[in-house]
């Protein structure tokens, strides 16, 4: 199966009833077979609009930091959230809501088959790395699960609201980079 085709089975989920508030599925964005895949926690408003993961202001702030390491959603990265339809209110999704949408992604790491995920946010390291992830305290630490390279930082949207996390999460990016060149990762520029 191909991302396409899975996308387009995607866009008649009804497993849960975020699909009632959506304007757009957010599925994904990005280099089809990245080795850097970045996981977010859910669809903001902006998001919703467009049908791509972080845009608007917060995702500008995460365009800048991929910039900063020679990454960009347009040539060598993929971006997803764990769930694919935007919560009301832009609260946290739920955890049945990404119960009910893991699967979607689990598809898309098969597909994908990334050598390193980033977790964006404290909802997806909390699901894909710990139950008990603190990213004020385990931000920028790589862990290995099922041999993919995995690493919590800072949301974007977290950093627009505490500017002075920003030091923090920039030196987490230049970790992902010097991971990258330490594995010997081609990325495109």
């Amino acid at each position: 199966m191909t991302l396409d085709e899975l996308e387009l089975q995607c866009r008649n989920c009804k497993k849960c009833a975020l699909c009632e508030g959506r304007t757009n599925l957010v599925f994904g964005v990005g280099k089809k077979d990245a080795d850097i895949m970045l996981i977010g926690e859910g669809p903001g408003e902006n998001e919703d609009l467009q049908g791509e993961p972080f845009v608007g202001r917060s995702g500008k702030l995460l365009d800048k930091f991929l910039e900063s390491i020679d990454l960009s959603r347009n040539k060598n990265v993929y971006i997803a959230n764990m769930v694919k339809c935007r919560p009301p209110q832009n609260r946290d999704p739920k955890p049945e809501e990404q119960d009910m949408c893991i699967q979607w992604l689990r598809e898309q790491f098969k597909i994908i088959k990334p050598k390193i995920i980033i977790c964006v946010g404290r909802i997806s390291a909390q699901r894909l790395i710990s139950p008990d992830f603190r990213v004020t305290r385990q931000h920028g630490e790589f862990i290995e699960k099922g041999g993919v390279l995995m690493m919590g930082t800072f949301h974007p949207a977290a950093i627009l609201r505490n500017p002075n996390n920003k030091e923090l999460a920039f030196a987490d990016w230049l970790k992902v980079r010097d991971k990258i060149e330490e594995l010997g990762i081609e990325v495109e520029s």
